[in-house]
């Protein structure tokens, strides 16, 4: 059936509907199955997205109608259609009236992903006009709050350098502590990798207060505060909150260095707002485990990274994870910098929509996925600032002197591209950053050709 004479009108225009200010607007990629035509299959997917079905229906009156999701714009030829959604249409809390971004997800990435005559649809960009934004929680603490603990300012207090306690998983409670106290010697910040919460063999009350112990004994010997992001995420909202009350008594007095990690993506954003109003005096560390089997590149349906993380600022994320923009491990490229430049900026350009977010704290960027000292200073010229938190899980134990030496390296490439110093010949007075290159050849190899000769650094 075509739908296209209700859920359809190219004749809106898209500064109109911004200025009207009662549409949230959504920027899809989208080619339909063969047989369909775009704009009735675009139509279907405006219809299932709100008020339609496949079928007439008898209850539908005029109000339902008023209320219609609307396609306003298509450009068949680059695969794009833009929705334009009532924001009516969402779903608010009976206690409070808030926004959720479940309603939001709920109808523009529902039932149209399923759709027969849908080949491949897949969420760029979406705007939120003032009368909703404002209906979202956003962050309750951001990095500036990170800088005050450290001692830094509040306004571009820098780097951040932080790990990952590696390995991953089988590290019983005594070498897991110790591992944070190595690190923490040299740098700032340690996070739980995804999978570290409550195993058997390294029990959440038996390892948090070593932890913590291996805190204190850090700051006592360097003069620093020192900050720990511990995994709360659990598929039981009591658990959670048990998870993160064992932590608030266990750090006592140092409370407020205590972010907590949420597995945002695989637990959902009802955990991402539990944890963001139970608790909302700790930095909330939104880590996106899962997110790339709907938001890689490669991936012809759900949403990009892009989407996923604007989301996250919505729901009051401290920071989320953006890749490494192809300077790591991951799947990611340069412009990938236009992400954390929407969550971390007051007023920033997505791939469809400008966003205004009228004062709303930012989200930190949180760089992970093989970075080390040697792959820094390229990120940081292309991002154009080093105002974010790094977790260099390898390129910290992996540094051929210790963790802490790797901490040391980290920051010093911080400092190094800050200056706007040549690499190398920054190194020949840096020790930790040194070593780094010994510590990651094959990088140095492709980074700085001739290292070796330059640093006098022979096999």
């Amino acid at each position: 059936m075509d739908q296209s004479a209700r859920y359809a009108d190219l004749s809106l225009k898209e500064d109109d509907l911004i200025k009207g200010d009662r549409h949230i607007l959504v920027a899809y990629h989208m080619q339909p199955a063969t047989g369909y035509g775009y704009l009735e299959t675009a139509a279907h997917i405006a219809a299932e997205s709100s008020t339609g079905t496949n079928v007439e229906v008898c209850t539908t009156d005029d109000f339902t109608k008023g209320v219609d999701a609307l396609v306003y714009e298509i450009d068949e030829a680059k695969g794009v259609m833009k929705v334009a959604y009532p924001i009516e249409l969402f779903d608010r809390n009976m206690i409070d009236g808030r926004a959720m971004i479940v309603s939001f997800l709920t109808l523009a990435i529902g039932n149209n992903q399923g759709q027969g005559d849908v080949k491949c649809l897949k969420m760029h960009d979406f705007y939120v006009p003032w009368s909703m934004l404002r209906l979202f929680d956003g962050p309750s603490k951001d990095i500036t709050d990170m800088w005050d603990i450290l001692g830094r300012p509040r306004v571009n207090g820098g780097y951040i350098a932080g790990t990952i306690i590696k390995p991953k998983l089988g590290l019983r409670p005594e070498p897991f502590a110790k591992a944070a106290y190595q690190f923490w010697l040299g740098g700032d910040f340690i996070k739980n990798d995804e999978p570290q919460g409550n195993q058997v063999f390294c029990p959440a009350k038996k390892v948090y207060p070593l932890v913590y112990d291996a805190m204190k004994r850090a700051m006592d010997e360097t003069g620093q505060a020192k900050l720990f992001s511990a995994n709360i995420t659990a598929d039981d909202h009591y658990e959670m909150l048990a998870r993160a009350d064992f932590l608030l008594e266990t750090f006592g007095p140092d409370a407020n260095k205590l972010a907590f990690l949420v597995d945002g993506y695989v637990g959902g954003p009802g955990m991402v707002t539990t944890a963001r109003r139970q608790y909302p005096d700790q930095y909330l560390h939104y880590h996106r485990a899962g997110h790339g089997a709907v938001t890689s590149p490669s991936a012809l349906r759900g949403y990009t990274a892009f989407v996923l993380s604007k989301m996250s600022r919505l729901q009051g994320a401290s920071g989320i994870h953006v890749g490494t923009m192809g300077y790591g491990k991951m799947e990611g490229a340069a412009d990938d910098r236009d992400i954390a430049y929407m969550i971390e900026r007051d007023s920033a350009d997505g791939p469809y929509y400008h966003q205004e977010w009228h004062g709303m704290k930012p989200t930190t960027p949180i760089i992970s996925g093989g970075m080390n000292a040697l792959r820094l200073p390229g990120f940081f010229e292309n991002l154009g600032h080093g105002n974010v938190i790094n977790t260099s899980g390898g390129g910290s134990y992996g540094h051929i002197d210790s963790p802490a030496a790797g901490a040391i390296s980290l920051r010093q490439s911080y400092e190094c591209w800050k200056a706007g110093a040549d690499p190398i010949e920054f190194a020949k007075e840096h020790k930790e950053f040194a070593r780094a290159f010994e510590s990651f050849p094959g990088d140095a190899d492709k980074l700085f050709p001739g290292w070796r000769d330059k640093l006098g650094v022979h096999k």
